[in-house]
């Protein structure tokens, strides 16, 4: 279902010539943890199951120095609180998509098993991390405004919005995370507005006009691409994430796709992108476009 991060790779091979069995690679899980120099436990396919004893698993006990440092939008550490998993616990929603996951020794575990590393990485929250992905797309057309079809597949060509990630230079869908007890939609109107449009930095004059325009597009109930956990390269065994996609199409390309685009804090550029499979995307991005082309009987 999720697609293997090309520069993980070689990493990958390098596992296997080291470790006897095979390496569990399903979807991004890169031997070195993003953002640092911490190398994951090698899992092979057989011991990802929780249910699976696995004598000598000894993974790194990582948590960022970012999320360390005790900010806002992170939790404390387990044992100085307690936090209540598996349900709504004050403003923060702690359930999962998946259903109800285990709690072991205080900590959650996660619900698709062993990644390798323990404690929460790159992640705020111990358990599930829960984000917003918009995909806002529109028809690629000439200039008399007909669509243009795809060479081979003869298929009109979608494009989406399209930001390449500061972090690791990678291009992406527009999204972030849920603030405590904000609605998706909210969240999905936000991230979008900030990341895509930069609309923190514009005059609150040019905003109003802005955030009018992204509502119109925005009211629409949309295509929900996919709610659930997401095979993210910052996963662990006690922290991961879980997101809503959600496709907003301007058909006759009149509302956000006459915005002048320009990227926010968390992206260093953004563009209009041609929906094509052999364009790379970040993570498990690559397979929300398939089904967002799949849905709107686009070129893929």
């Amino acid at each position: 279902m999720y697609i293997l991060r090309r520069n993980c790779l070689a990493r990958i091979r390098l596992a296997l010539t080291l470790f006897d069995g095979p390496v569990y690679t399903s979807g991004l899980r890169c031997l070195e943890y993003p953002g640092s120099k911490i190398k994951r436990f090698p899992v092979s396919d057989a011991q990802v199951d929780w249910s699976q004893s696995v004598q000598g698993y000894d993974p790194v006990n990582y948590t960022h120095p970012t999320v360390a440092n005790k900010p806002t939008w992170a939790d404390p550490e387990i044992g100085t609180f307690s936090p209540q998993f598996n349900t709504v616990d004050g403003a923060v929603d702690r359930r999962s998509f998946e259903g109800s996951y285990k709690v072991e020794d205080g900590k959650p575990l996660n619900p698709h098993g062993r990644t390798g590393l323990t404690g929460r990485g790159l992640l705020g929250r111990w358990g599930p991390n829960h984000a917003a992905d918009p995909i806002v797309t529109r028809w690629k057309v000439d200039a008399k405004g007909e669509k243009i079809h795809h060479p081979v597949s003869k298929k009109p060509i979608l494009q989406f919005v399209s930001i390449k990630r500061k972090d690791c230079g990678e291009w992406a869908i527009p999204g972030g995370m849920v603030d405590p007890g904000e609605q998706v939609s909210l969240t999905l109107q936000r991230e979008f507005s900030e990341e895509a449009l930069n609309s923190l930095a514009v005059p609150p004059s040019e905003r109003e006009k802005i955030l009018a325009r992204i509502s119109q597009l925005f009211k629409s109930a949309g295509f929900q691409v996919f709610k659930g956990y997401v095979d993210d390269p910052r996963n662990t065994d006690n922290a991961w994430m879980e997101t809503v996609a959600v496709n907003f199409h301007d058909e006759n390309g009149n509302s956000v796709s006459e915005l002048p685009l320009q990227a926010g804090d968390d992206a260093g550029q953004v563009q209009w992108v041609d929906v094509d499979s052999s364009f790379p995307l970040y993570a498990s991005h690559s397979h929300l476009l398939e089904m967002v082309a799949k849905e709107r009987k686009a070129h893929w």
